[in-house]
């Protein structure tokens, strides 16, 4: 039995070459996409088409009709190639073309609905911790975050061998000959608001700071503290209590208060550790450490030129993130800093 489709030609003859060319040239012209044109190559040139019949045929040709007989198939067979491809390329094209106007998006067209996302909940908490003291009367003073070391430590005093004044715990600035280094603290602004106001003075110091701290869940290098400075005559620790107090307060709610824990800071003597009681804290009412506090060294204001004979006055510094934690109950710093606008749209515009 003949292994030949049964509706190929009996023979080879340029009639039958040019009928199944036809057809072939036929398919393809047909197909609209190459899905159709895959299938038209398959049934057109793939074993068991017209022409693979007639290619087979070619053993059965006599020898000297071999040569005539193989140029007409093999031509007919480039024919339907070459059509092949050209449409190939064609519908490729069309294809393309269809999927790019699909997704057309016109860049320069008015976005139907902006999203309007929202201010960072750090920003929200500064503005209104520094309208708590504006309104108590108080002024509120900017830096330099880049420093000089005279104004954060030496200013503050901090002895030479102060742990904090070394390359682990502070930011230096190249070349360190220099002396300049990345505020570790707002505690600056104090100074310089000593140098350049008038007394009597109450300045409230918001800003970024930056220390070598890990980044983890309760640490950032880079940071927002507030602090606050007093100086006039006759300030006593009960001033800061009731400052603070009444800070806690506004911040915590009306059952919110604050406590010292007697504690060292080279800025303050005497200095304090300050707790709050959080009523509202996750968990139930607790104490919780929320910075430092204290009356000002007399040696800080005389670096200031003030005479602690005649002024003293009080000094304070929270961290405006560590507050945000306690406020809102945010249980890692690093939502804070990573810039995802879906942690910002919870607080709203009022934190």
């Amino acid at each position: 039995m003949s292994d030949v489709p049964l509706n190929t030609p009996a023979e080879i003859s340029p009639e039958a070459v040019q009928a199944a060319v036809d057809g072939a040239l036929a398919a393809i012209a047909a197909a609209t996409d190459t899905a159709e044109l895959k299938a038209a190559r398959s049934a057109h040139t793939a074993e068991g088409s017209p022409l693979a019949a007639l290619n087979a045929r070619m053993r059965e040709v006599a020898p000297e009709k071999k040569a005539e007989f193989g140029k007409l198939v093999g031509q007919a067979r480039g024919r339907v190639n070459q059509a092949l491809a050209a449409r190939e390329e064609e519908l490729a094209a069309a294809e393309t073309a269809a999927k790019l106007a699909a997704e057309y998006v016109d860049i320069t067209a008015l976005a139907p609905r902006a999203r309007v996302g929202a201010r960072h909940p750090i920003s929200l908490l500064q503005e209104q911790i520094a309208d708590i003291f504006v309104g108590m009367g108080w002024e509120i003073a900017e830096g330099p975050e880049l420093e000089h070391e005279w104004f954060n430590f030496d200013a503050l005093n901090f002895d030479v061998d102060h742990p904090a004044r070394q390359m682990q715990d502070t930011f230096f600035v190249d070349p360190t000959s220099r002396h300049l280094v990345m505020r570790t603290h707002t505690s600056p602004v104090q100074v310089r608001s000593m140098l350049e106001r008038d007394l009597p003075l109450y300045v409230l110091c918001p800003g970024r700071v930056y220390r070598t701290d890990e980044f983890d869940a309760t640490h950032l290098p880079v940071f927002t503290q507030f602090e606050g400075i007093v100086v006039d005559k006759g300030i006593t620790m009960a001033h800061l209590k009731g400052t603070l107090d009444h800070a806690a307060k506004v911040l915590f709610g009306p059952e919110a208060k604050t406590r010292f824990r007697a504690n060292f800071f080279p800025f303050t003597e005497p200095s304090a550790e300050l707790d709050l009681w959080h009523p509202t804290f996750t968990g139930g009412a607790r104490w919780i450490e929320w910075g430092g506090c204290g009356m000002i060294n007399p040696n800080v204001l005389r670096a200031a030129g003030i005479d602690p004979e005649e002024y003293s006055g009080f000094a304070f510094g929270m961290g405006i993130e560590r507050t945000l934690m306690f406020r809102s109950d945010v249980q890692d710093m690093r939502d804070m800093a990573e810039g995802d606008v879906r942690f910002s749209e919870q607080f709203g515009m009022v934190v």
